[in-house]
């Protein structure tokens, strides 16, 4: 397309960002009045709670699953793939599909919350140690999964209902090669948490690569939307807006963001106006990178990153944190699981291709990682532990696929493999990762015990 119609395509994205997305819908009889969107978000709030604890320590107890996996899997439990298979009418009745808008709104600031708290627990200095290794684990988490990507894509194609219609072979290998790179970031930095790595080498070095991959596999969505139809202006802000909107962040940020810390320290607390004026920015920080077309949580862990340490983080983390973890970042969770289904695996041959998707996706990820760790002079076990976090995909990858369901690049069927992809290898991340780390490294005193990291979950 000339310069000018590229042009002309981001002015258009622009300033299209506040306008409605959506088809227009036929007007009905009867609609939900703002009493009834708050009558199910309390229930629907409630019975999450509910259900993230009960299936949480379950998991804990009966499979030795952090409670973040417990949690994914209750999202799923309460959607279709099992409530709704069991009790229609009631799942039906209790997420009605109109009350769906104000979940994801309040999905959002639970995990962008999360993971503004995440940011501000990252050491750079553990980063500036282990660059190295970083950016070697990082383009092996990236260069690898698109490779293979390449290489089973056009059988893929040639299984009817996987893709969408008339799709070429390299969007459909940007799409299966993103869907690979990912890494469950929001995930991966809870389970570093819990399991008590949050100031190691090895957290801030694993959080650190995934952050890029994310960010890589949500910049190639954006390519693969733009030449599918939705022009290049989006491609253009994404990855531009990313581009340009995090280096200022780092290059300035903890410069003009200072006078928070100074302010706290001199006061020897938190007062209301500096966390009015820091939530503030963290919901202008997730806007920025929501509205360019990568996603909030980015938004939310880049500003963290740039936050004052010290006594701001102490107060801060005691403010928000039990808040947002316990209440908001559930609805993250339910929400994804509401768009999920598992029924839609239903043959020998889909069966297989979803065992090798699933097979691909494992070597893609945690064998090109581990490599990478090695080469870049990472112990083995070290190295180990890198890959089994970093095969951790979760609900990051139900939002990317969804996002491909949606805007028909691929079908049902192929958006089940993924699924199952998904949750296989996040239900992998913490046994594999305690057995080829975390158990010794707890023995020889390197790590704590279980549920050390945050705060709200040491209390428990």
């Amino acid at each position: 397309m000339p310069q000018q119609g590229v042009i002309d395509s981001l002015v258009s994205t622009v300033t299209g960002i506040l306008a409605p997305h959506g088809p227009a819908v036929q007007a009905v009889a009867k609609s939900y009045t703002p009493g009834d969107f708050s009558v199910h978000f309390f229930l629907q709030l409630a019975v999450i709670l509910l259900a993230c604890r009960v299936v949480g320590w379950a998991g804990q107890k009966l499979l030795g699953q952090p409670q973040v996996v417990g949690e994914m899997i209750a999202g799923v439990v309460l959607g279709p793939s099992l409530l709704g298979l069991l009790f229609p009418d009631f799942q039906l009745a209790l997420f009605p599909k109109e009350t769906r808008n104000v979940l994801y709104a309040g999905a959002q600031l639970g995990v962008g919350l999360y993971m503004f708290m995440v940011g501000l627990t990252l050491n750079l200095d553990h980063f500036k140690a282990k660059a190295k290794s970083a950016a070697g684990v990082s383009a092996a988490g990236i260069a690898v999964p698109f490779l293979l990507a390449a290489l089973i894509t056009p059988m893929l194609l040639t299984v009817p209902g996987l893709f969408a219609p008339g799709i070429s072979n390299a969007n459909a290998t940007l799409f299966m090669g993103a869907c690979i790179a990912l890494t469950a970031f929001p995930m991966l930095a809870r389970i570093i948490n819990e399991r008590g790595l949050a100031n190691s080498s090895l957290g801030t070095l694993s959080l650190t690569a995934g952050a890029f991959d994310d960010a890589s596999s949500w910049c190639v969505l954006a390519v693969v939307l733009a030449t599918f139809g939705a022009g290049p202006g989006v491609a253009v802000l994404a990855i531009g807006g990313a581009i340009l909107y995090t280096a200022f962040m780092l290059l300035y940020g903890r410069r003009l963001l200072a006078p928070l810390g100074r302010a706290v320290e001199a006061r020897g607390e938190m007062s209301t106006t500096v966390l009015a004026i820091t939530m503030m920015l963290f919901c202008t920080s997730a806007f920025v990178m929501d509205a360019i077309g990568i996603h909030a949580i980015f938004g939310g862990f880049l500003l963290g990153v740039c936050m004052p340490r010290g006594l701001f983080v102490e107060e801060l983390k005691r403010k928000v944190e039990p808040l947002a973890v316990v209440l908001l970042l559930p609805m993250f969770f339910t929400y994804s699981g509401l768009n999920t289904r598992m029924d839609m695996v239903n043959s020998v041959e889909l069966v297989l291709i979803a065992l090798g998707i699933l097979a691909v996706s494992v070597l893609a990820k945690f064998g090109a990682c581990w490599a990478a760790a090695r080469l870049s002079g990472e112990d083995n076990r070290t190295a180990l532990g890198i890959g089994a976090l970093m095969n951790s995909r979760g609900l990051m990858e139900l939002i990317i696929i969804n996002i491909g369901l949606q805007k028909g690049i691929i079908g049902p069927t192929l958006f089940s493999m993924l699924v199952l992809m998904a949750i296989v290898t996040t239900m992998m991340a913490g046994p594999l990762f305690e057995l080829v780390y975390g158990r010794k490294a707890r023995a020889d005193g390197e790590l704590g015990a279980l549920g050390g990291g945050l705060a709200i979950d040491a209390a428990e």
